[in-house]
């Protein structure tokens, strides 16, 4: 009798194991998804690029970001290659694999070398790569490695995410749309902070909203003059975004962990932000769910549970 009880407890306890599964898919299909679509993720310990802007001196690890998302309630996110860890994207693709279902990545790649790793990096949950030319040379599209990519990327349906001053949008966008890819460009287009909506570039901007190929970041405000003037110019883009281009094009990220702004802005100033570019719930919920979800293909996989965090590994954090 007492084997038979010990052998029933032992089966109810291994159904009630088999249950959990079915139990959190119920409760994740009634999740609301809330997508941040641009953050980076490095320690200082990684191997820095040898040509770089700027080099960090603190810890933003995935778990630290996957802590701030289930602050927030965020139930996604999309991690982006630093510029300063350049084309090594293995702390990235680590991320990804160990969070297949909450994670997105964007890559930077060289084309003469990583071709081939794209298909397996694309079964890994990555949608894109980045070119990061802030301050930085043109690429040269014409050659025949990058034309080799963008193919690929094109095949694939990943999109080229684009950081660059918004007057030298006109020169890099044609040749991007000619190569059939999906555009996405970072931080509002960067305009002139000293011109603001009025810059010419930004109005280019503007005009590639018919395309319905390019999608734009209201991220980093901040990074177009500074705290006031960046929050004051974003306030003045965002309707003129939404005129053109609409909810289903626009998307928020929340520039995490802000480098070079670390010691002045922080996850919450960035979310809060959002609520007073678009006050409206219905239009947040696009912008932070419907629209993100199919860019990165979120709606393809079942979303990871918005509670659950790896635990830190003892990693030195900065809390920005």
């Amino acid at each position: 009798m007492t084997t038979r009880r010990a052998f029933m407890t032992s089966m109810s306890k291994l159904l009630a194991i088999a249950a959990v599964p079915d139990l959190m898919a119920a409760k994740l299909a009634t999740t609301a998804m809330k997508i941040d679509s641009h953050a980076h993720v490095f320690l200082r310990t990684l191997k820095m690029a040898r040509l770089h802007r700027y080099l960090p001196k603190f810890d933003a690890s995935v778990d630290s970001y996957l802590s701030l998302l289930d602050e927030f309630h965020v139930t996604n996110g999309v991690i982006i290659q630093p510029s300063f860890l350049g084309t090594d994207n293995h702390y990235l693709l680590s991320a990804l694999e160990r969070h297949p279902h909450r994670l997105r990545g964007i890559v930077v790649i060289d084309p003469a070398h990583d071709l081939e790793k794209l298909e397996d990096w694309n079964r890994t949950g990555c949608a894109g790569i980045r070119f990061n030319l802030f301050d930085l040379p043109d690429p040269v599209l014409s050659d025949p490695s990058w034309r080799r990519a963008l193919r690929k990327i094109r095949e694939l349906d990943w999109q080229v995410e684009l950081h660059v001053e918004a007057r030298r949008l006109p020169e890099l966008m044609p040749a991007l749309l000619d190569a059939g890819v999906k555009l996405v460009v970072d931080h509002f287009g960067r305009p002139d902070p000293a011109l603001g909506v009025n810059d010419p570039g930004f109005h280019y901007l503007l005009s590639l909203a018919d395309s319905q190929r390019v999608w734009v970041k209201i991220s980093a405000a901040y990074r177009t003059g500074g705290h006031v003037r960046g929050e004051k110019f974003a306030l003045q883009a965002v309707p003129l975004l939404k005129k053109s281009f609409g909810l289903s094009r626009m998307i928020w990220g929340s520039d995490w962990p802000h480098t070079q702004f670390e010691k002045s802005e922080n996850y919450r100033s960035a979310y809060e932000f959002l609520l007073r570019m678009l006050p409206a719930p219905a239009e947040r919920d696009v912008v932070l769910g419907s629209t993100p979800g199919e860019l990165y293909g979120f709606g393809n996989r079942p979303l990871s549970a918005p509670h659950i965090a790896s635990p830190l590994r003892g990693t030195k954090v900065q809390r920005v």
